[in-house]
């Protein structure tokens, strides 16, 4: 059976593509369980996959060299780099641990994985890479000015790929993530933290005006063009975006909401935070060319997914 590596698979997407992947492949995760957010719920993720016996876990980090030439030896045919740093306005209170894990951890595994002759690198990237709007939708062509450390150590990350593709021989693709949710979810992200509030009918902050707009992509979308990626070298290479190719404002996802949950909760708008894009659309049509990525879920039946899934598992 072929192997897979899977950095940061006991996280929100990661743990998704682990799911997925490990119906046909061994599957090796690496995560260190950092306590950004909180480690049971990572474990909870474990549980589930572990359950599965072509699952291994092996907790470590991106950082320690050592450990990936370990993990990621000769027998490993594709790794799924999902480990990050994640979160904006984290990046901002603390620019040196999203360079560390991003940057540097990226650059780790790149290496791990030349030596080691993997067939390909997938790694996860994300809308933050654009930053400020001169046009929507985002094309892969369109600049990128990130108004984040979160966003400047994803691009970072992106070009080592891209170095290590053209300079090395190491086939990679990087996916520019827009706005991901669905059940597993992080906590610390907005959807998460609306329909918990709403739920219990508590006030809502919301910061700026309401009427900056995202791009939401549901998981099961994520999912699938990552394992398509291990079928195909059509991609590889590339940088790709992939994402709902829809946008909505903050205000119009609490309405979705509201209708779903029935809460009451009060909206409270605050001042706008620091390094928070305010625009964001994904122009698909590279990744809809060289992969056939088309999103299959509407922003109402995602939400909808969500909520029934937390409600579920909440108590």
């Amino acid at each position: 059976m072929s192997k897979v590596v899977i950095t940061g698979g006991a996280g929100f997407i990661g743990s998704h593509i682990a799911e997925e992947v490990a119906k046909e492949y061994e599957v090796v995760i690496i995560d260190n369980l950092d306590d950004y957010y909180s480690p049971d719920l990572k474990r909870r993720n474990l549980e589930i996959l572990l359950a599965n016996p072509n699952v291994r876990f092996v907790e470590g980090d991106i950082t320690d060299t050592d450990l990936l030439r370990r993990v990621i030896d000769s027998d490993v045919e594709f790794v799924y780099h999902e480990a990050a740093q994640a979160g904006v306005r984290i990046s901002v209170e603390n620019p040196f641990k999203p360079n560390n894990v991003n940057v540097l951890g990226t650059l780790n595994v790149l290496k791990a994985s030349l030596d080691a002759g993997v067939k390909r690198v997938i790694n996860a990237s994300s809308s933050s890479v654009y930053g400020k709007v001169k046009y929507l939708p985002f094309d892969e062509a369109h600049p990128t000015m990130p108004v984040s450390p979160y966003g400047v150590s994803k691009l970072a990350a992106e070009h080592y790929c891209r170095v290590f593709y053209e300079v090395y021989g190491l086939p990679t693709v990087s996916l520019r993530y827009f706005t991901v949710y669905g059940p597993r979810m992080r906590p610390d992200l907005a959807i998460s933290i609306f329909a918990r509030k709403m739920l219990a009918n508590e006030p809502i902050t919301v910061y700026g005006d309401g009427e900056q707009t995202r791009d939401f992509t549901y998981i099961d979308d994520i999912v699938r063009v990552n394992r398509g990626l291990l079928e195909t070298n059509a991609a590889d290479g590339h940088v790709m975006n992939v994402g709902g190719g829809h946008r909505i404002t903050v205000n119009d996802l609490i309405a979705h909401l509201r209708e779903i949950t029935g809460s009451a909760s009060e909206v409270v708008y605050s001042d706008k935070q620091k390094g928070d894009a305010e625009h964001t659309l994904a122009d698909i049509g590279l990744a809809e060319g060289l992969v056939e990525y088309r999103p299959a879920t509407a922003i109402a039946d995602g939400l909808k997914k969500f909520v029934e899934w937390y409600t579920a598992h909440s108590r």
